[in-house]
């Protein structure tokens, strides 16, 4: 078994603790369903938000919302790049998988701007 990660992002509507909240379960379950992962295969997941986005943890939604209550997970702040994507919540998902795994990266809202 070998290990791949599996990216995404999305744009939160607003700095709150339920857009955050809304935002992380959307993309979270679009990443497994068009990915099939059976969740307990997942290693880590590394979260990261724009400068803009500190209402809440995108974790606490995982492990509360998502029932990710053993899976190890890290939120951080993007590098704030000028002219960058603002109010956008990325996330790494990394996997246990098969060699012949190709992961589908997601991205939702404005944040499909990121992959044209």
């Amino acid at each position: 078994m070998i290990t791949k990660g599996i990216r995404g992002a999305i744009t939160v509507k607003e700095n709150t603790s339920k857009s955050i909240g809304e935002a992380t379960t959307k993309l979270l379950n679009e990443i497994i369903e068009c990915n099939n992962i059976d969740t307990n295969l997942i290693s880590h997941v590394i979260f990261s938000l724009t400068n803009d986005l500190n209402a809440d943890f995108p974790a606490k939604f995982a492990r509360i919302d998502l029932g990710w209550e053993n899976v190890p997970m890290l939120c951080f702040n993007e590098i704030d790049v000028p002219n960058s994507l603002k109010m956008c919540l990325r996330v790494l998902i990394v996997v246990n998988c098969g060699e012949n795994f190709e992961p589908e990266f997601i991205y939702l809202e404005g944040a499909k701007d990121l992959r044209k």
